[in-house]
């Protein structure tokens, strides 16, 4: 079953590349399948249902080939589960992931909206006015990361020692991911909670990341807080949508619609020719709401050429499709 199970997901990656490169397969071009490095340590097994494994009742974990293991719950499975997929990270952690088919959970109908603007001097800001500090996870960690790599560097290479010091170098960063991550997730679910709908830009994340700002946009995590809403939006019944990622959300002024010019980073406030001083973030983020609002009813994907507020310019994505 377990070969069985890699021969799957190199069918699914093959298939994934050919429509790829056809054309057949939106988004980013798909690379050709290749063989895991020999210095990646993570490692992981797949049992599917016919592989027999189950959840024995004193709450371990019986494996075929392998027997009872111990398991930590995070929680109780919700359902049965279709399958479970066993991982080591490069720390040594393992990790058990359960396949289960669970049904949406609306949450109670709520009368705010929220645009949502994303940055790095305020990781967050939001339309109403409220502000997400950027908690800057990886550079608080930085001293941690430069001495566990001092002693990487001076340990002989193919040594014990060596193996230890990788190990260690890996659960520093595993620590911080998971620090960020579990913010993430707290900060995502407490918008979701209490907006009924909300808007986002569609930042360009993969571009951004090859400028000088590269680690600090890393170590925002915009990419998985984006997913996370969008995720959880279809979950619990909220409607969720993307402002395309040319709209002039920065430039545009929220009270009277002129496009002003570029601004550049350091400029945190401006004055519009119609006397409204606006926060620039602030600003952004009452702009993205209005272009979901504008947008919203209108059924067809488009595009605006313009971008001025309350023009379509929203590419949405409604609450019930699949996370």
């Amino acid at each position: 079953m377990v070969l069985q199970q890699a021969l799957a997901d190199a069918n699914s990656a093959y298939r994934n590349f050919f429509a790829s490169m056809s054309g057949k397969r939106a988004g980013r071009r798909v690379g050709a399948p290749r063989f895991r490095s020999r210095k990646d340590s993570r490692q992981a097994i797949r049992f599917t249902r016919a592989a027999r494994f189950r959840v024995t009742d004193a709450g371990r974990l019986r494996l075929p080939g392998i027997g009872d293991v111990a398991v930590r719950w995070s929680r109780e499975l919700p359902g049965d589960a279709s399958s479970v997929t066993v991982t080591v990270d490069a720390t040594g952690r393992y990790h058990a992931s359960f396949v289960v088919e669970v049904a949406d959970q609306p949450l109670p109908v709520v009368e705010r909206e929220v645009g949502i603007d994303l940055g790095l001097e305020s990781f967050a800001v939001l339309s109403d006015g409220r502000k997400i500090a950027n908690p800057r996870f990886a550079r608080k960690a930085a001293r941690k990361f430069r001495r566990a790599q001092r002693a990487l560097a001076r340990k002989e290479k193919g040594s014990a020692n060596r193996r230890k010091a990788v190990r260690w170098v890996a659960r520093q960063h595993a620590r911080v991911a998971d620090i960020r991550r579990d913010w993430l997730h707290k900060a995502s679910t407490t918008i979701i909670r209490d907006n009924q709908a909300v808007y986002v830009e569609d930042l360009a994340v993969s571009g951004l990341a090859r400028t000088r700002l590269a680690r600090s946009v890393h170590d925002a995590g915009w990419s998985t807080f984006v997913a996370m809403l969008e995720y959880k939006s279809a979950r619990h019944g909220r409607t969720f949508g993307k402002v395309d990622r040319w709209f002039p959300s920065t430039r545009a002024c929220s009270t009277c619609g002129a496009i002003g010019d570029k601004k550049a980073l350091h400029v945190r406030t401006w004055t519009c020719p119609c006397g409204a001083v606006h926060d620039r973030d602030h600003n952004a983020a009452i702009n993205i709401l209005a272009a979901g609002r504008a947008d919203r009813s209108t059924p067809v994907e488009t595009t605006s050429d313009l971008g001025l507020p309350g023009q379509s310019s929203l590419k949405q994505e409604p609450a019930g499709s699949a996370a």
